[in-house]
């Protein structure tokens, strides 16, 4: 096929030797099959800001890290070269997570190089010469099911044991290879000990597994791996070989409604003394 324009710096550097074919097209990049030697190997070139449909949400930004102060102020400001500076963290994030993940042992696709927007990885196959396909379109019985839900519970926590939490896991950006599923796409991963939202997002994604998995195993449906496998976490006590339940005990402590309605009253009587303020600087 013709060579993309965003592939022509790699193929001039030598990175690739030729452009086999289009992969797919998704909401954030578009991924081209590519020879590299006698590899056939990924090609994902990211798409502009403006033509990606998953938008950079503060709250998977939060927690980066950027070179120096200069960059931070740009783009809090949004100016070019700030837009420019963002472009660059959310592409290289998805790399840094390949890098920590595959030396923690989770199942991820091998990055080569992140240039001009295109990061250059592992073709993940079947093992029979074709592309792996993606868990939501494989059949499964309950036992797989099973079988590849608790694969992932495991990838969960050694990503989490890594420091990492996904934060858009789901069955649309999981493969499947000989050896059972592959987790891609990760430019929105988030760091666990440094993203306030980093909580809700593991659980979500946990439950997203949970989800589609119940469709086969039904008695999968109202486990709360998620919520065990961060307290967990969060009380040091997670390992890859911790015993997970999917049960989370309820609260005993109860809850101090007298405390609540003080609180309540408390916000109340600020916001009346605060407009009784503005009323009477408005009449001077």
């Amino acid at each position: 096929m013709k060579t993309p324009k965003r592939l022509l710096p790699l193929v001039e550097e030598g990175m690739i030797d030729e452009v086999l074919r289009q992969l797919m097209s998704g909401k954030e990049a578009t991924v081209y099959v590519v020879r590299c030697g006698e590899e056939i190997r990924c090609a994902k070139v990211y798409k502009e800001a403006s033509q990606r449909s998953f938008k950079q949400a503060a709250a998977y930004q939060e927690g980066r890290n950027v070179k120096n102060s200069r960059q931070a102020r740009a783009m809090q400001k949004g100016s070019k070269y700030g837009r420019k500076m963002q472009e660059e963290v959310w592409q290289n994030a998805e790399v840094d997570a390949l890098y920590k993940l595959a030396a923690a042992g989770v199942r991820v696709p091998k990055p080569y190089i992140c240039f001009e927007g295109v990061l250059l990885m592992d073709l993940i196959g079947d093992g029979q010469g074709d592309v792996a396909p993606r868990l939501n379109d494989v059949a499964l019985d309950a036992d797989t099911a099973r079988t590849y839900f608790h694969q992932l519970l495991h990838q969960v926590v050694l990503m989490l044991g890594a420091g990492i939490v996904h934060g858009d896991l789901s069955e649309f950006n999981i493969l499947l290879d000989a050896d059972g599923p592959v987790i891609i796409d990760l430019p929105q991963a988030i760091n666990a000990a440094g993203n306030m939202g980093a909580e809700s997002m593991l659980i979500r994604d946990v439950d997203n597994l949970t989800q589609y998995f119940s469709q086969f195993a039904p008695e999968l449906s109202g486990t709360q791996y998620g919520k065990e496998i961060w307290q967990l976490y969060a009380a040091s006590l997670l390992s890859p070989e911790t015993p997970l339940t999917g049960k989370v005990a309820a609260p005993t402590k109860m809850v101090d409604l007298d405390a609540v309605i003080e609180e309540i009253e408390l916000v109340r009587q600020e916001a009346e003394d605060r407009a009784l303020y503005l009323a009477t600087r408005n009449e001077k």
